[in-house]
């Protein structure tokens, strides 16, 4: 594959509201010895993103400024030390930084092979978000098949690919949701009932769905609104799991209740992880989800596809909270 020396890519021009992003050109990445250079096809649209577009998502050390943590397409080049892909290869990746191009540089062990039946976007959709649930649900907070899990915002990208691992796995499932046809959404994908929390007040209602034996794992993306009412629901050695706080990170508890009833306050981000995280985490969902993918089963749901060059109306309607599933940019050829 002849490689060209400048590409197109989205940049930032300031911190601010999805008018900050334009279009522009640069110089092709080139990969790191242990890196992998892929001629992107499609890159998923991640919260994140828009944090970053903000100004107000620190990124770690040495990554690319470019927005985009997850990609799908060919593999154009490897570094000196990388053995696992090949030139050629198809394959979705979790990067650093640098997905909305039509080139980025990406760890190998951060790479994972598109899915029987996958295409670009379908491959693109997966990174980020089964990264994060496998690490966050599975891993940290432990969800082992006849437990219970709450999910709160079930009806977005991370949301229902929750419902449907916890569901593939055994567990029973129950989602929070602002209106009515998301609640539906999240049933409609898995979850044995869905709470309109603008309705009702979601911890009153999963009492009545599981009584005093309470939820296991709580999954929540809320933040401090939401903190004392997530231990409220939590069974005796209950975990809640914290991955976003998008209304507040400050919060008032009682360690003693806490203590009482052995809970567990944890959560995590994915981007401050190093390669050899990200790559433990990408070896389980290989051995583990793969398989289920490849057979059809827990799939991503794609909300709506954007060209690349419109990557500031993607944000707007993340922002906006319509959609059910995922968002992802195509990057033509």
């Amino acid at each position: 594959m002849k490689i060209p020396e400048r590409m197109n890519f989205i940049e930032m021009l300031k911190p601010g509201g999805p008018e900050v992003m334009r279009l522009g050109t640069g110089p092709v990445p080139q990969p790191g010895d242990d890196e992998v250079l892929i001629r992107v096809l499609a890159a998923g649209v991640n919260y994140p993103d828009v944090l970053q577009r903000m100004g107000v998502y620190p990124l770690p050390r040495g990554v690319s400024p470019v927005i985009g943590l997850d990609v799908a397409g060919e593999v154009a080049a490897v570094g000196r030390t990388v053995k696992s892909v090949k030139p050629g290869e198809m394959v979705c990746a979790l990067t650093n930084g640098g997905g909305y191009a039509q080139y980025c540089a990406a760890p190998s062990p951060q790479c994972l092979p598109w899915p029987e039946g996958y295409d670009a976007i379908r491959a693109a959709a997966l990174p980020e978000t089964y990264f994060t649930v496998w690490a966050n649900l599975f891993q940290i907070g432990r969800l082992t098949r006849g437990e219970s899990v709450l999910v709160h915002g079930g009806a977005g990208g991370i949301g229902i690919t929750a419902i449907q691992l916890a569901r593939e796995f055994g567990c029973r499932v129950f989602a929070t949701e602002g209106s009515r046809e998301k609640c539906g959404a999240c049933v409609k994908f898995g979850a044995d009932a869905a709470i309109n929390y603008r309705e009702t007040d979601f911890a009153e209602a999963i009492g009545g769905l599981v009584g005093d034996r309470g939820i296991d794992v709580v999954l929540d993306i809320v933040g401090a609104p939401n903190t004392q009412r997530n231990l409220g629901c939590l069974a005796m050695d209950g975990r809640l799991v914290q991955i976003s706080v998008m209304q507040g990170s400050m919060v008032e508890i009682d360690l003693m209740h806490v203590m009482s009833h052995r809970r567990v306050i944890t959560g995590s981000m994915m981007r401050p992880r190093t390669t050899a995280e990200k790559g433990r985490i990408a070896s389980e969902l290989h051995e583990s989800v793969w398989p289920v993918l490849d057979a059809g089963r827990c799939g991503p749901v794609i909300h709506k596809v954007f060209p690349l060059a419109e990557a500031g109306e993607a944000h707007r309607l993340m922002e906006s909270g319509m959609h059910i599933g995922k968002i992802v940019l195509e990057v033509a050829d």
